[in-house]
């Protein structure tokens, strides 16, 4: 998310809270793509992590940015943290270790999700090769520290500092040391969010295998495929993780506010300034906790968003759900994981397949899958065949269903030629994770430092 919303609408009820997320239903034919992406952003000369103040600097790749773009430039303080496209469609927006997002537009195709994507990544490389600044393209930090990794000057993010280590053991690797590719979807109705989450829940771990591409810290393998996926069982488990009422037959959009209140909040902006809500959750926040701590007590619907936003289950319901369960990867892969989600979600026969498929899938079935894929990839064990098997099928839905989408879009191709990576690993029965493994230990002779020759975009 680039910018805290100060929306200073009051609120009064449970209602109001479960209309706002409601109020995101919309006919199909306004179904848009919106794919987000994060990069390591490093030194070419040494490969080490490119700091927030400097001549080159995150700082400096912002302004430069905002010059050339024009796009309006979103500050916290005096430091500039993001920039907003000027109609609201796309964003830029640093991460906590300077990691650099590209929150891209509401669009109608994978094809130009592509062409989105690939334009900000030359027009990023104009301004960054000058100082010496390339983007690597994979879902862990493979080289630094958690000390050598700098710290972005965000207000959000001192608060979530400070609290990370009070909730869980691994919620600092999580916003300092990883990548991750995801895509944003709507859905039409109640019932539509309902399948759509229901299905894209149990299958995000079949993501996490299929794009794995985290298995160094600090220089050596970790032992994992995907770090990120492993970071993300113990970060703050009573807001991230795999939703057991979305299993229901009847979950709705009141059940998914119902648990947003009992989350603790990050915090709360009152002109201008951020205040520390940590000790309190949102539902105490609407009985008046906050009454004699800050001088506007009162909630209002810019605190609601804001609070949605920092929800981290593996579907984030707002007003559209966000797909959270992949690693960053390689420019193709930016393309693949919206097109899986969409041949998945998007249409009619793929979504009954889908959801066909999953139905009887069990949360402690889910969540094992989720604990084992980390480490074991596709080769994790589910119901006594390998993780692959279900992944060839899966893929075969959402091929089908991109087909069935329209082969050409206008664009003189249909939309399925983006899963050739999920098709390549699929054929190799090997993740990126895999053959990174399969580099370091041949070609790379033990070290870690190709990668980012090798995988820079």
């Amino acid at each position: 998310m680039a910018r805290d919303t100060t929306d200073q609408t009051p609120l009064s009820s449970v209602q109001e809270l479960t209309d706002y997320i409601a109020a995101g239903n919309k006919p199909r034919e306004r179904f848009r793509i919106g794919t987000e992406h994060e990069k390591f952003a490093f030194f070419r000369a040494d490969n080490s992590p490119v700091p927030y103040f400097g001549d080159a600097s995150i700082s400096a790749l912002l302004t430069g940015l905002q010059k050339k773009s024009g796009w309006e430039p979103i500050l916290d303080g005096s430091n500039i943290i993001g920039l907003a496209e000027q109609n609201g469609m796309g964003a830029i927006s640093i991460e906590p270790g300077g990691q650099f997002e590209l929150s891209g537009a509401p669009l109608e195709t994978i094809h130009q999700t592509c062409k989105e994507s690939n334009q900000h990544l030359a027009t990023l490389r104009e301004i960054a090769e000058p100082m010496g600044i390339r983007f690597l393209g994979i879902g862990g930090s493979p080289k630094w520290t958690y000390a050598e990794t700098p710290q972005m000057p965000k207000s959000r993010y001192e608060i979530m500092t400070r609290y990370m280590p009070k909730v869980g053991t691994k919620g600092l690797d999580m916003m300092y040391r990883t990548c991750t590719i995801q895509v944003n979807l709507d859905f039409s109705s109640e019932d539509d969010m309902r399948k759509k989450m229901r299905v894209s829940m149990k299958l995000q771990s079949l993501a996490t295998a299929l794009f794995a591409s985290s298995p160094f810290t600090e220089g050596k393998p970790n032992g994992l495929l995907s770090w990120r996926g492993d970071i993300w069982r113990d970060v703050d488990n009573r807001r991230s993780g795999l939703l057991d009422f979305t299993f229901r037959a009847d979950f709705g959009f009141r059940d998914y506010a119902e648990w947003a209140l009992d989350v603790p909040m990050y915090f709360i902006v009152r002109n201008g300034r951020y205040h520390d809500c940590t000790h309190v959750t949102f539902r105490q926040f609407m009985n008046g906790a906050l009454k004699g701590e800050v001088a506007d007590p009162s909630p209002t619907m810019g605190d609601w968003t804001n609070h949605l936003s920092t929800l981290f289950p593996d579907v984030r319901l707002k007003r559209f759900l966000e797909m959270r369960g992949a690693d960053g990867g390689p420019w193709r892969r930016i393309c693949a994981l919206p097109a899986f989600w969409v041949g998945l979600l998007y249409e009619d026969a793929a979504l009954e397949a889908a959801d066909e498929l999953t139905k009887d899938w069990s949360f402690a079935e889910v969540s094992a899958l989720r604990n084992a894929v980390p480490a074991e990839g596709l080769q994790a064990e589910f119901r006594g065949h390998a993780l692959l098997e279900m992944a060839r099928e899966v893929v075969a839905i959402s091929k089908a269903g991109l087909k069935a989408r329209g082969k050409l879009n206008g664009e003189g191709q249909d939309e399925s030629i983006f899963l050739a990576p999920l098709d390549e690993v699929l054929a190799k029965k090997a993740t990126l994770a895999e053959d990174l493994l399969s580099l370091y230990h041949g070609r790379w002779q033990g070290s870690v430092e190709p990668v980012f020759e090798d995988y820079q975009y």
